[in-house]
């Protein structure tokens, strides 16, 4: 397994072209360790974030994190707040669940497991959006509102960004209660009288309504519980779960 692992299915013109020319885009498997400070043996975080971070040329003291809360809260990051959450959870910007910002060589982060990591990138800008989408904040339109945010503090053009989805439990497995129903529409499928959600589409679907071009979207095909063995799953494991860290920065 690679050292970093990117979207597997990702253009070659977003994920390997511009990994060269200015873009660091990724995200770990259990390969790398436990990568958060609160969740899961928390031993050795700081070594793993290190190492793993190291391969995208990416210093772990300049990590920005956030205290994930599964709402939809967008936060804009900028020079000074790097390091916020790279040593400390109690550093990372609170009560937030999107990060976005225009500045090269601010590495923004977000810690899931089975919560799906979006990756926002728009090239014209240049500027970049990472959102953690649970089903609550994914219930609050995130990824709309992570490009509203964008399109605000940076002037982007939803016609203009590219998206990633990283690992997350998928709708094979994403067993919910009937009541998903009405707060996804669309977004359930009942299988022998069980009902199951499609985090990944849900999320698709807010970004095609906002203007995001489907033929723009690229999904790692990652489902935590499924692959359990290779990415950790909170379904799965429950308490003492670590956590997937994903990155993204401009260079």
């Amino acid at each position: 397994m690679s050292e970093s692992m990117l979207l597997k299915e990702a253009p070659s013109f977003l994920f390997a072209d511009l990994l060269r020319s200015g873009l660091a885009c990724a995200f770990n498997s259990r390969y790398h360790g436990n990568m958060s400070l609160n969740y899961g043996d928390t031993r050795g975080v700081l070594e793993n974030r290190k190492y793993f971070l190291a391969g995208m040329g990416i210093d772990y003291l300049d990590l920005v994190c956030a205290k994930q809360v599964h709402a939809a809260s967008v936060r804009w990051v900028s020079w000074e707040d790097k390091g916020k959450g790279a040593l400390s959870y109690d550093t990372a910007f609170s009560a937030t669940d999107a990060l976005i910002t225009a500045e090269k060589d601010v590495p923004l982060a977000v810690c899931t497991a089975d919560c799906l990591p979006l990756f926002l990138y728009d090239p014209r800008t240049p500027a970049i959006g990472l959102a953690h989408a649970g089903w609550r904040g994914t219930k609050d339109n995130i990824a709309r509102k992570t490009l509203i945010a964008m399109k605000y503090a940076f002037g982007t053009k939803a016609r203009n960004v590219y998206a990633g989805f990283g690992p997350a439990i998928r709708q094979c497995c994403y067993e919910v209660g009937e009541e998903f129903k009405d707060h996804f529409p669309g977004g359930c499928v009942e299988r022998q009288g069980r009902h199951y959600l499609d985090l990944v589409a849900v999320n698709r679907k807010q970004l095609l309504d906002s203007g995001v071009n489907d033929m723009n979207m690229f999904d790692s095909g990652v489902c935590t519980s499924c692959e359990n063995d290779d990415f950790f799953s909170y379904r799965k494991e429950r308490a003492g779960c670590g956590r997937i860290l994903s990155v993204l920065m401009l260079k």
